[in-house]
């Protein structure tokens, strides 16, 4: 059953993708202590919370000051939130006593619905607004800088890499001609460049979708912050605690996939027929099933979850 969308404060609705899928896999210990690495409008936080009986504990983190702002109409008092990036989970698990003592922790990866609709956010080329992609405004560097700074083969390697661009090099081109004319300040500007440049626009998709993802994934470092979140949450989990992940495009996917894997496998390098513990195989995690996606009335329901793709595993020590 699709959630209902939610309003956040500016007004910007919200729909949790997979909420009951995301939920019924982590909370396994009504009485737990669980972390939702990305409160977003906090649709995942509060149906965790209905699950968790007055023992249970949930710990939240998002670097979006907004996401904070909404954070405070939650007063359950089971609940607390901090201000940081996901990466920092272990970090912030320790500071309150709950590293190696958590039952679950649930990321759900990527860019919520008032971050895109919001046209001060400069997250999207459908809607005009200062061109920043920042999570939080309040520090790094904003998409306008990047492409200010960044020489012509390295918007290209970003736009291939983390856009999965095959013009890149021709748009990374088209950029940086027009920049010594004018800067980029507006994501509406942005996107009409790469439009008149792209040579080949694919069916249902805006020409500017690849790089407008890759820009945001760079801005954010959103791989590097996926990887140290893995290896954070792995260490930050009570055996038989549950991670839960949700990633809407395939470079976030595929990085989950491979760290699942790797620890269900264990090391393979070691020699076959000899008795070895699960410890020294390293096989540190059992998978849940198979990946998960939405159906079809979730997706009638929330357009934007057609790409969502949910893994989950259990720590086994």
């Amino acid at each position: 059953m699709p959630s209902a969308p939610e309003s956040s404060p500016r007004g910007f609705r919200h729909a949790s993708v997979l909420l009951d899928g995301a939920v019924d896999a982590l909370v396994h210990d009504p009485a737990g202590a669980y972390l939702d690495g990305t409160f977003g409008r906090g649709g995942h936080s509060r149906a965790i919370l209905e699950r968790l009986t007055p023992q249970g504990r949930l710990l939240a983190i998002d670097r979006d000051p907004q996401a904070i702002a909404e954070a405070e109409s939650l007063t359950d008092p089971r609940f607390t939130i901090e201000q940081g990036e996901f990466a920092r989970l272990g970090e912030i698990a320790r500071t309150y006593g709950l590293h190696g003592r958590l039952s679950g922790i649930l990321l759900d990866i990527g860019v919520s619905s008032p971050q895109l609709d919001d046209p001060e956010r400069g997250f999207s080329f459908l809607r005009d607004g200062p061109l920043d992609m920042r999570m939080d405004p309040t520090r790094g560097e904003s998409a306008a800088a990047f492409i200010a700074r960044a020489d012509e083969g390295e918007l290209a390697r970003v736009f291939k890499e983390y856009g999965e661009e095959r013009y890149a090099r021709r748009l990374a081109r088209a950029i940086v001609a027009r920049r010594g004319e004018h800067p980029f300040e507006r994501t509406a500007d942005l996107a009409e460049v790469v439009k008149v440049a792209h040579p080949a626009w694919e069916k249902h998709k805006h020409p500017a979708t690849r790089v407008f993802q890759a820009l945001r994934i760079q801005v954010n470092g959103e791989l590097e912050q996926l990887d140290a979140a893995l290896e954070a949450a792995l260490e930050a989990l009570a055996p038989g605690g549950h991670l839960v992940v949700i990633s809407f495009h395939s470079l976030e996917d595929r990085r989950v996939k491979r760290f699942i894997r790797h620890h269900v496998r264990g090391d393979t390098h070691l020699p076959r027929g000899v008795p070895i513990r699960d410890e020294q195989l390293e096989r540190r995690l059992e998978a849940l099933g198979k990946a998960r996606r939405p159906g079809e009335a979730e997706v009638s329901e929330n357009p934007r979850a057609r790409s969502a793709v949910m893994r989950a595993a259990r720590k086994r020590y």
